[in-house]
């Protein structure tokens, strides 16, 4: 079986290999045995998260490999022998960085200190269409009846619409669980840079806690700087989502903590398998699936890696920020028309 493996691999990689040099420039096809890390990879927990978003994808191009993954093959011999690999963005040039559902306390009234607030969808808004930027939103006074709840922090604030996703807790221990529902359309400046741009801290300084205690000793300051982010989120609540489920990605499925990536879908296809190899001290070498986008996730080998719940998944999240090798498998006939230009 191993030597049939191998044969199919070969015979992949020969059949990309020899298509036009109008190929991207950013792809190139390599074999299993060029994946740092492979043989030791846990591929049964990769198909497990792989099949729980492969029947929701375009079926002239995943049904096949959807319809054999639900078989219950050999884990690893079904990634070897209908996939292709495709390292993403040169060797060692992937930028990996993490994010996570965090979780608040919150308020349903506005009252002191509760006076940031979460909005629901506008009915004006057109999707794709610009719409007010964040700090217009702030000085609306025609939202109230779209605001889900109210936080007590405006870095709160910001770093649920950065992540995209949250859990909110009220006094009474009621737990309201928010999704991603639509951006306002303006494109996204993150603070994180910006505070690096005046100056404030070195790249390497930066994280949540650091900027959010900034904020509370440089209020006025701090306010200014995010509120210079034009992009804003806005949530829908989760209704009879299971607690212990993670939150919902582009793909309207619970992502799974380690196994989830968010990409550029323009350049990885969401569903995708994607190998993950980083430079950290200690290397993340893993299987995961392109599950997630996010609007500072954009380019060749750039990949945001989902950690979970909570402030011990924050924690894990804001350390990550290593380079790498980003891999993906694409069924060999995909492979064969995106290395084509295609």
């Amino acid at each position: 079986m191993r030597r049939a493996r191998r044969a199919a691999a070969g015979l992949a990689l020969g059949l990309v290999l020899s298509v036009s040099a109008a190929a991207a420039p950013y792809l190139e096809a390599i074999g299993f045995d060029a994946i740092e890390g492979w043989d030791g990879a846990d591929h049964a927990k990769a198909l497990e998260v792989f099949r729980g978003t492969c029947g929701d994808l375009d079926a002239d191009v995943w049904g096949p490999v959807c319809a054999m993954a639900r078989t219950g093959p050999s884990p690893r011999s079904f990634f070897e022998l209908f996939f292709q690999p495709i390292r993403v963005g040169g060797a060692g040039q992937a930028l990996y960085t993490g994010y996570y559902e965090p979780e608040y306390r919150a308020a349903r009234e506005r009252d002191a200190p509760y006076r940031y607030p979460v909005h629901a969808t506008p009915e004006a808004l057109e999707r794709g269409e610009p719409w007010r930027t964040r700090a217009e939103i702030a000085e609306s006074e025609d939202l109230e009846d779209r605001v889900i709840a109210w936080l007590r922090d405006p870095v709160d604030h910001y770093f649920l619409q950065m992540q995209g996703s949250g859990r909110l807790r009220f006094e009474d221990g009621e737990v309201l669980r928010l999704g991603y529902d639509a951006r306002n359309g303006h494109p996204f400046r993150p603070v994180p840079a910006e505070i690096v741009r005046r100056g404030i801290y070195e790249p390497h300084e930066v994280s949540e806690p650091v900027i959010r205690n900034w904020v509370r000793r440089n209020p006025d300051e701090g306010q200014e700087i995010l509120l210079d982010d034009p992009s804003y989120v806005f949530f829908r609540v989760l209704e009879d989502e299971p607690a212990g489920n993670g939150p919902r990605g582009a793909l309207n499925r619970p992502l799974t903590p380690e196994y989830s990536l968010a990409v550029d879908p323009a350049l990885v296809p969401l569903g995708a398998p994607v190998w993950v190899a980083t430079d950290a001290p200690v290397p993340l070498l893993r299987l995961m699936v392109a599950q997630d986008t996010g609007g500072a996730i954009k380019g060749p080998g750039r990949g945001d890696i989902f950690f979970g719940t909570g402030r011990e998944a924050g924690r894990r999240a804001g350390n990550m920020r290593h380079n790498g090798d980003m891999v993906m498998l694409l069924p060999i006939d995909r492979a064969y028309v995106m290395l084509d230009g295609g």
